[in-house]
């Protein structure tokens, strides 16, 4: 028989910036610009994820913006310092969402953490969660290369190298942000008219719909796309248009009571029986939603572990053979020394046991410690499969919030500093997780541009810093201006930690309303929805899930709109300008509401205001949809301008 030809072997991997390149990459502008762009998408995150419950990434914004500044403005800087800019910059969004879906909890337990304790918070749990990363690098980009995706990574390397070679500006964002923060002012300095647009049947039993027709909501619905946006607004439907006449109709009934739900019931507008009834009915479909994304990405766990020990052994084993130093490893294989990792983590350990106002016993620290070593290494596998937009952070953080308070109610620890422990540990998870899948994506671009891994994890120790310095001012600004937990800043998932502490620690969960939820979620997740999605549209108000649905229809009617060209087009179809615009929304909307803030802190927001909230009577919604109609033309539009990339 004739000899069967062997396939070829597979091609080495070639970075587009070779390993005996040496380019200018970890410089000072670059760290600076990088701190500037972490800081500032921090607290439009933060804003965003009180307000929304959700945030956006920064990755792309952040590298173009750089680009824009390194090569446009300052005719210098090459591809790598551009992706240290980036890596320093996108640390911003990570941690604001692990502070602000934990921390404000906090106040809702009436303990208010100061901004040093905040700080602290964030930077040690940001830097434990990069530090368990830094070992797991070559496991997943060198030996999973091919393998693993990393979408957003890949993304974003694709726009660097395109912006390398000429392609991209920021000038979408910019425009975005201009309109966005104009339009804010507007509505919270100048009062030239309303957000809300609110209409409730008093003979449906208060069945209310509802949108806030601002930028931001457009923005976020855009990004997120048709799908997510059509789930989660169909969870705010039920809830306020089925749920919220149900629990009206019952209340005070045999089947009422069995819930819950008092004959005073009836004395609530919409609004107080969400707040009062429907709200756990939500909060009990988001702790299943969790539970569901974890058991979903079981599999991937026992993976994962499999990977890390097998990883592990095989570097012990190179080490007793006598392996490689360091030193001698390529420009773009070398990691932090193992030192650093190992002294970090000691530190970081010995703050959280020690530092003071965080109040965590040693075994409290110990828990802190093993739920993020463990939901850690899970998620770095996670966002290399489906990306750092689809990992189950809330999944994870409430499996491991649940286990600390059980095991300190089971110790006899009911009290306040128990349940301020148990968000603690839960903050420290969610940071950590957040941190390390944005540094796991990070070094897939540094991988895919050649960029050296020991600089882009240093760059993102930095951003951390940078990040938690603005943390708590920010926080604690917002909550002053507007007070966090109101109906202008829900902060939704922290509202449903603190209910959950609070119901372990006092024995007092309505356990039949968010049974009820719990079903609800199953059976989503039965007929092939996005349990957690569909979850998070039923505990929010419908005014903020309802909105999204306008940005999702905008990005279907342009994913149509698009040539076979552009969807075969890799990072210009899916990361174009109207996705650019809709980035700068976000962030316009977002740093007006910040701005806005400080104006009502110092009381001058008075002086702006150019009418009386509602002098236009009837004409009030009118003058809002009006005002709106706009901002929805100009972003169907901007995929149609010659701008950007």
């Amino acid at each position: 028989m004739p000899a069967t030809a062997s396939p070829a072997p597979a091609a080495p991997f070639e970075p587009y910036v070779a390993a005996s390149e040496s380019p200018p990459e970890f410089t000072l502008r670059a760290v600076v610009l990088g701190a500037a762009l972490s800081v500032t998408f921090g607290m439009v995150n933060a804003y965003l994820a009180l307000k929304v419950g959700l945030t956006v990434s920064a990755s792309i914004p952040s590298a173009v913006i750089s680009m824009t500044v390194l090569r446009g403005i300052l005719r210098r800087g090459t591809v790598l310092e551009n992706n240290i800019v980036h890596a320093v910059g996108s640390t911003g969004e990570s941690l604001a969402a692990g502070v602000v879906f934990t921390v404000p909890a906090l106040l809702f337990l009436g303990l208010a953490p100061s901004t040093f304790v905040i700080f602290l918070l964030g930077a040690t749990a940001g830097l434990l969660g990069l530090l368990t990363m830094i070992p797991l690098r070559r496991d997943l980009m060198v030996r999973e290369h091919g393998r693993l995706p990393f979408p957003e990574g890949t993304a974003c390397a694709e726009v660097l190298i395109a912006g390398d070679r000429g392609g991209t500006t920021a000038a979408p964002v910019f425009r975005g942000m201009a309109v966005s923060a104009a339009y804010q002012f507007a509505i919270q300095a100048f009062g030239l008219w309303r957000e809300r647009v609110v209409f409730t049947s008093a003979a449906l039993h208060k069945a209310t719909i509802g949108f806030d027709l601002t930028p931001i909501f457009l923005g976020v619905g855009f990004i997120i796309g048709p799908s997510i946006a059509g789930v989660m607004a169909a969870g705010g439907v039920l809830a306020w248009c089925v749920l919220n006449p149900i629990v009206d109709l019952i209340a005070g009934t045999p089947v009422g009571l069995v819930f819950g739900i008092p004959a005073s019931a009836h004395a609530l507008d919409a609004t107080g029986l969400w707040r009062e009834h429907v709200r756990y009915v939500g909060a009990g479909a988001v702790t299943m939603g969790g539970i569901v994304s974890i058991v979903r990405v079981a599999p991937t766990v026992g993976r994962a572990l499999a990977s890390a020990l097998a990883a592990l052994a095989a570097r012990r084993s190179a080490s007793r053979a006598g392996g490689e130093v360091e030193a001698e490893r390529a420009r773009t294989d070398r990691d932090l020394p193992g030192r650093v990792v190992l002294l970090g983590t000691v530190g970081c350990a010995l703050l959280l046991w020690f530092a003071p106002g965080l109040h965590l016993s040693l075994l409290e620290v110990l828990l802190a410690l093993v739920f993020s070593g463990f939901f850690v290494v899970v998620s770095a596998r996670i966002v290399g499969l489906v990306g750092t937009t689809s990992q189950p952070v809330s999944g994870m953080t409430i499996t491991a919030l649940l286990a600390t308070s059980l095991v300190l109610a089971a110790l006899g620890h009911r009290g306040a500093d128990a349940m301020a422990a148990s968000i603690t540990v839960g903050a420290v998870v969610a940071i950590s997780i957040a941190l390390a899948g944005d540094l796991a994506q990070d070094l897939k671009t540094g991988q895919l541009l050649g960029a050296t891994p020991s600089r882009v994890q240093m760059a993102q120790m930095i951003g951390t810093f940078a990040a938690a310095i603005r943390a708590g001012w920010v926080l604690l600004l917002l909550d002053r201006a507007y007070g966090i937990g109101s109906a202008a800043l829900p902060a939704p998932q922290a509202r449903l930690l603190a209910t959950l502490v609070r119901g372990v620690a006092e024995g007092q969960l309505p356990l039949a309303m968010m049974l009820a939820g719990a079903l609800l979620a199953l059976v989503a997740e039965g007929v092939g929805v996005s349990s957690l999605a569909f979850a998070i549209g039923l505990y929010l108000p419908v005014t903020t899930t309802a909105p999204l649905l306008i940005g999702g229809f905008v990005r279907r009617m342009l994913d149509r709109r698009r040539t076979g060209e552009e969807q075969q087009g890799g990072a210009v179809a899916e990361h174009g300008r109207a996705t650019l615009v809709a980035s700068g929304l976000v962030a316009g909307d977002a740093l007006a509401g910040i701005a806005t803030a400080g104006l009502v802190v110092v009381g001058f927001d008075r002086l702006l205001r150019l009418r009386a909230p509602g002098s236009l009577g009837a004409l009030e919604p009118v003058a809002t949809v009006v005002a709106f109609l706009p901002l929805v033309w100009m972003l169907a539009r901007s995929d149609r301008r010659g701008d950007g990339a």
